[in-house]
């Protein structure tokens, strides 16, 4: 079964990931490749290293309303850039939303695959998570859903590599002369992931995540995120284990480490590392989890949950290894 898709945001860092994973996929066949600033080029002049039956492709000008016929699209556009025109496309036209302009809209599905594959297999709109999003909420979903932990007060301390910026960033912090050799907090109290991050918290625990606290943090590397969250639970740390083996038994994608995790084990692919440590004495609980924010954190999820709203295996051209050292 041949399925044609399109990529919107093909030259970003986004959709080159999703391009990258994609061009070895069985069944995904590009027909269709659309951008602002790169309309015109082609995409070998873009990605050197294409495959050759794609180097030729031209980039065109996205346009909801000439798209080629299609059985998917990609959309990895900025946040506030896509609600408008992707509402223009035809019904028929399955669409996986990389950007944030539909986390949580009402027509859509959260596309959180590993926690609700269920909720996600046979929809049409799909809204991947953020990436630190990602990281976070596999960690905490098995302590919430056994009641390890509280909803509330949980404290969220991340760190990025700059490549969660986007290629087309216009911030200096992001460049290679202010973030190397330094460590820059960013986003304080009113991250753009935090009522995503609450949400998910509320349906997952039942209760209230009022008392959530998110600082994302720059680190000097390309790809990464790694979550640390203190959380308030009696829990010890092999209970929590337990409970993450438990949720996550038979999901290919998560791995559950004794171990703290490290974000070069999750370079180039949809993995996700999910650790715990936890004193019961004084009623704390870490959570970590670690994951690509271009795999998991973008691409690499948007692939999966395709792949789940296709009908076809949820593992289907994600199986290849981190890229290690």
């Amino acid at each position: 079964m041949s399925i044609r898709f399109g990529i919107v945001g093909i030259s970003g860092f986004g959709g080159g990931e999703a391009l990258r994973l994609i061009a070895g996929h069985p069944s995904f066949e590009l027909v269709y490749a659309a951008g602002e600033g790169s309309a015109g080029s082609r995409l070998v002049d873009r990605f050197p290293g294409v495959p050759d039956k794609l180097a030729g492709m031209v980039i065109e000008k996205w346009d909801p309303l000439t798209l080629p016929k299609l059985d998917l699209l990609f959309a990895s556009l900025p946040t506030g850039t896509s609600a408008e025109a992707l509402a223009r496309v035809p019904d028929d036209v399955k669409i996986v939303d990389i950007g944030g302009d539909h986390r949580y809209v009402e027509g859509w599905a959260y596309g959180l695959a590993d926690v609700w594959p269920d909720r996600i297999v046979g929809r049409t709109r799909v809204a991947n998570p953020g990436c630190f999003p990602a990281a976070a909420q596999i960690a905490l979903a098995p302590l919430l859903v056994e009641g390890l932990i509280e909803p509330g007060n949980i404290v969220v301390d991340a760190k990025t590599g700059i490549s969660g910026a986007g290629r087309g960033g216009a911030d200096s912090r992001f460049g290679y002369a202010e973030s190397n050799e330094n460590l820059v907090p960013y986003g304080l109290l009113k991250h753009v992931h935090m009522p995503e991050m609450a949400t998910t918290i509320e349906r997952l625990s039942g209760g209230n995540a009022a008392g959530l606290v998110f600082t994302p943090h720059l680190v000097p590397m390309t790809r990464g995120v790694l979550v640390t969250m203190y959380c308030r639970g009696a829990a010890t740390t092999e209970q929590c284990l337990d409970a993450a083996r438990r949720f996550y038994a038979g999901r290919a994608f998560v791995r559950v480490t004794d171990r703290p995790p490290q974000t070069k084990w999750a370079t180039g692919s949809n993995l996700s590392f999910v650790s715990y440590a936890a004193d019961p004495e004084r009623n704390l609980v870490i959570a970590m989890g670690v994951v690509d924010n271009l795999g998991k954190g973008a691409a690499g999820q948007a692939v999966q949950n395709a792949n789940l709203i296709c009908g076809l295996p949820e593992t289907a051209g994600l199986e290849g290894a981190p890229v290690w050292p």
